[in-house]
């Protein structure tokens, strides 16, 4: 079997974590966790991580730790947060020629206050982002792609147009849908019909389908693709095909440092395995590990895991679907 090739499309992010014991403590008052900042005092840090982020570019980095042909493509800039976050992906070998730069985009920033436990408190901007009338998005990669991931495109426009042209291409389609698109349901579940993997988080499922547990959610989403997968965090995800259901608990009980791109880490860890043929049951435990990997460290990419790495059983159930 041919090396994969899998095209990320979506936003990119500089983040920027800071950490201190004394300064964010979380809060709550009649069922709302907050964490408040004093005005005008000045605050010190433990710690200050710099880290490139978002989410498909998270993927990215999976794929390409995973040996396989990983392509990067959006729109950035010249500004600092564009720079790093291109030399990031260029060290980790994955594919960026079809990025294109200008002074007319800008990378998205995030600012994450760190909490204990893993919890965070996140100050996003979100950059320049292209939309359908681009003339600058370079979509060509998909006309040669096995895969094509997607996240965060933030345009549901563009995402039925992305969608689309990979469905010609004959590409198939994993989709990490936002707020942008879980915004519009109808129209989403109409896009559906190209998608292959579908997979969401519970509270994302309930905006696309009716349902209250994980395999109640992950039956109906099979109604609109071929695969779907339903998650919620350390309680565990359930995956369905034709022929299969399999749900994953927790594949270690670690101490969680951040829970930034843990999501990402699952999702892509599920397609390094799964396109490369592997059953449904031997993609969710590589998606599990890597997950659980990932949430042990500062920032969303330094834990991914490499191709070749060991891994252990954890508690995973598969049954005729």
């Amino acid at each position: 079997m041919s090396v994969p090739v899998i095209v990320t499309i979506g936003k990119s992010t500089q983040d920027v974590f800071l950490k201190s014991t004394k300064a964010f403590e979380q809060h709550e008052h009649k069922g709302v966790v907050y964490e408040q900042l004093p005005v005008g005092k000045k605050l010190d840090l433990d710690e200050v991580t710099f880290a490139t982020g978002g989410n498909v570019t998270n993927a990215a980095v999976t794929f390409a730790r995973q040996g396989l042909h990983s392509t990067y493509t959006w729109c950035l800039g010249v500004d600092p947060a564009s720079e790093g976050i291109l030399r990031d992906l260029d060290k980790e070998g994955v594919d960026t020629q079809h990025v294109y730069r200008g002074d007319e985009y800008r990378a998205s920033y995030s600012v994450i206050l760190m909490l204990q436990g893993g919890e965070r408190t996140i100050l996003n901007y979100k950059g320049s982002m292209p939309n359908i009338d681009s003339p600058h998005l370079d979509l060509s990669a998909i006309d040669n792609s096995d895969w094509v991931y997607l996240s965060s495109l933030g345009d549901i426009d563009l995402l039925e147009k992305i969608v689309s042209r990979a469905a010609k291409q004959g590409a198939k389609v994993m989709l990490n849908p936002a707020g942008a698109e879980l915004a519009h349901p109808d129209r989403l579940r109409t896009i559906l019909e190209d998608v292959e993997v579908l997979i969401v988080n519970k509270e994302e499922a309930q905006q696309i389908v009716e349902g209250n547990s994980l395999e109640e959610l992950a039956r109906h989403g099979r109604h609109y693709v071929p695969v779907a997968i339903v998650s919620d965090g350390p309680n565990g995800a359930v995956a369905i095909d034709k022929d299969k259901i399999v749900t994953a608990g927790m594949y270690e009980d670690v101490p969680v440092i951040d829970r930034t791109g843990g999501g990402d880490a699952f999702g892509s860890g599920f397609l390094s395995y799964y396109s490369q043929g592997k059953s449904l049951k031997e993609s969710m435990l590589f998606a599990s590990a890597n997950s659980t990997s990932v949430v042990q460290y500062v920032g969303a990419k330094e834990g991914i895991l490499h191709k070749g790495v060991d891994l252990h059983d954890m508690p995973i159930e598969e049954k005729d679907a």
